[in-house]
């Protein structure tokens, strides 16, 4: 027989109680926010307005308050209802979590949580790079696999396959960490990686520039807590670490593609419009509005986005998600793609809100113009743009001149008037035109040109004469990835000839070149040589900040001196494939009472006295004394 157990009957404060807490429940359950954006802030920020997006179904019914006697400034909603922009003043927030509350007209409430976070010691005051600096540009799908089990995902739909050339390879940032010392010791002391975050699209994803999510790094790359381990291993060997950022476009598959924001987010037509590439038409002064709207707010590709940067909320969306990676991964820089695809005014409020917060942040804006008056015209504090009322406050550019005169120069051996190492002169006497002109990245190639090796005909001779250069010439040096071993590829074939994968960074390699024991003789040449130029070039203050005087090429030599007060360095290149004699009494301003130059890479030690002899296709870096 059953017993029968005789409860007490509930009074009514404990049924009280409990309906309140089912009917919270029932709030909660259906109360739904699906994303938060930035996902958490920091305090003491120089502009202490923050707004942050939240995203979930009719969010934007709700009434919103914050606990803490936190102040909402503003709260934007938009045309969907899926959306709330809530501004809070953080000016006196102490580090600290608190709540906002959403309340619906039928008093239903949910709350969510919200923290401000410490920053790191001196964090506004951070040091960025400068033309101290050697940047080594790397594509993380291509450069090494540290960690095999991250090399598809369930969430992304583009799968691993190594065998397809423009597919996805595996490299991630577990390979980067590895491979810190082998970069570190070619001399570089910073690392421009293309875009991490993810890119979800459903092919060549691996280049990462459609970004699907903004403040994720991909999966298949890592996590973000790689990424900020990733900066600390580098600031553990005294290296920089330089985020590739977009400011003009997404991916297609970007999470708010799917449920815009407000139509105003992008940029959009009747029909689709592509841009026309003509970026001179922004400073063009008898340019028409219609060329200059297609170029401002066409898209790049069918799959890539145009953010409206005319649109508030999107501008501070972009402004935010950068200084939020700064402050979180402890960023050192920023090379900024296609800037001057962005709206002028829109992209120059961007940059300026970024170097008001940390005044030493270096940006670099890749400009691909084809004359130093249309680059110059986008260096912050730029004469020729003030003409135009016109600052973009963008600290550096790409010297893509300079890029457009190695890849031609180097393979002319006859100099003429046009032709030759004149093309190095001509490109350095406009230098006048530039506001900081020791501040520009400086390149002979990227991961979107044809490889220098296979431009010069995996010709070393070349490769060293172009490295020399810049080595020793103003601005910031860039090298690509591989090029330091000899890699070539041919951009005729496509993109991904150009983006081969290092040898050695995938198990099973036929040679590991990251290792000493492990490359090749031609491998070996080509390393030994980058490594002790750009390791030279670390200690040489007169490279890196001291002025220059050039003299116009005789016979296809180039000869020019980098100089302070107290160190002189004489630069000889010999771009004939003949010997030739130097004579040297026409330098006199330059080499003054010095006797004798140590060459840099061979350690002879030559009389500058009278004339110099230099064999064809070769440099010499002669520390004078």
């Amino acid at each position: 027989m059953n017993k029968i157990i005789s409860l007490p009957f509930p009074n009514r404060s404990f049924l009280k109680k409990i309906t309140l807490f089912l009917f919270f429940m029932s709030v909660t359950l259906h109360a739904q926010i699906d994303k938060v954006e930035p996902p958490f802030w920091y305090a003491g920020m120089q502009n202490p307005e923050l707004q942050i997006l939240f995203y979930g179904k009719d969010i934007s019914e709700n009434q919103v308050t914050v606990s803490n006697g936190i102040k909402i400034t503003n709260v934007k909603r938009t045309e969907n209802p899926n959306y709330i922009f809530v501004t809070i003043d953080t000016k006196k927030v102490a580090p600290s979590d608190f709540v906002f509350t959403f309340k619906s007209k039928n008093k239903e409430t949910f709350t969510q949580k919200y923290s401000l976070n410490k920053r790191r010691e001196n964090s506004a005051e951070r040091k960025s790079f400068d033309s101290s600096d050697m940047m080594y540009l790397l594509m993380p799908d291509r450069f090494a696999n540290g960690n095999r089990n991250n090399d598809s995902e369930n969430s992304t739909q583009e799968k691993y396959n190594r065998e397809l050339p423009g597919g996805r390879h595996g490299g991630d940032i577990e390979g980067i960490i590895r491979n810190l010392d082998y970069i570190s010791s070619l001399g570089a002391t910073t690392i421009w990686s293309t875009p991490l975050c993810e890119d979800n699209d459903a092919k060549h994803s691996y280049h990462t520039y459609g970004q699907s999510d903004v403040y994720k790094i991909d999966p298949r790359f890592g996590t973000n807590a790689d990424y900020v381990r990733l900066a600390s291993e580098m600031h553990k060997r005294d290296m920089k670490l330089v985020m590739d950022y977009v400011t003009n476009h997404w991916g297609i598959e970007h999470w708010m593609m799917k449920d815009l924001p407000t139509k105003e987010w992008i940029n959009q037509f009747d029909t689709y419009t592509q841009t026309n590439h003509k970026r001179t038409v922004i400073h063009d002064t008898n340019a028409s509005e219609i060329d200059k709207k297609i170029t401002i707010d066409g898209w790049f590709v069918p799959s890539m986005p145009d953010l409206n940067l005319q649109n508030p909320l999107t501008l501070k969306y972009l402004i935010q998600n950068a200084i939020w990676w700064i402050e979180y991964a402890d960023l050192d820089g920023f090379r900024v793609d296609t800037y001057n695809y962005s709206d002028p005014k829109g992209i120059a409020k961007w940059t300026k809100s970024i170097t008001d917060e940390y005044p030493n942040f270096n940006i670099v804006g890749e400009v691909w113009m084809q004359s130093q008056a249309q680059m110059a015209y986008w260096q912050k504090d730029s004469k020729i743009a003030e003409i135009q009322n016109y600052n973009s406050y963008l600290p550096s550019v790409m010297d893509f001149t300079l890029y457009e005169a190695t890849t031609k120069a180097f393979n002319e051996d006859e100099g003429t008037w046009d032709k030759g190492m004149v093309k190095m002169y001509d490109n350095f006497t406009n230098d006048f035109l530039y506001p900081n002109i020791n501040n520009m990245l400086i390149f002979v190639e990227n991961h979107d040109t044809n490889r220098i090796n296979q431009t010069y005909g995996n010709d070393i001779r070349k490769y060293k004469m172009a490295m020399t250069l810049m080595a020793t010439v103003r601005g910031i040096p860039q090298l690509y990835y591989g090029s330091e071993i000899g890699m070539a590829g041919d951009k005729d074939k496509g993109d991904a000839d150009i983006r081969q994968d290092f040898p050695g960074g995938w198990e099973g390699d036929e040679n590991n070149a990251f290792v000493k024991e492990g490359r090749t003789p031609g491998q070996t040449e080509y390393f030994d040589f980058t490594s002790k130029l750009f390791n030279w070039r670390k200690t040489k203050a007169a490279v890196h900040f001291g002025k220059m005087t050039h003299y116009i090429p005789e016979n296809n030599v180039y000869v020019y001196f980098r100089y302070n007060k107290d160190e002189t360095v004489m630069v000889l290149m010999n771009n004939s494939n003949e010997t030739k004699t130097v004579k040297t009494n026409r330098f006199k301003e330059n080499i003054k009472n010095f006797k004798t130059g140590k060459d840099v890479i061979s350690e002879f030690t030559f009389d500058v006295t009278n004339e110099i002899i230099i064999e064809p296709k070769s440099v010499l870096i002669l520390e004078l004394k």
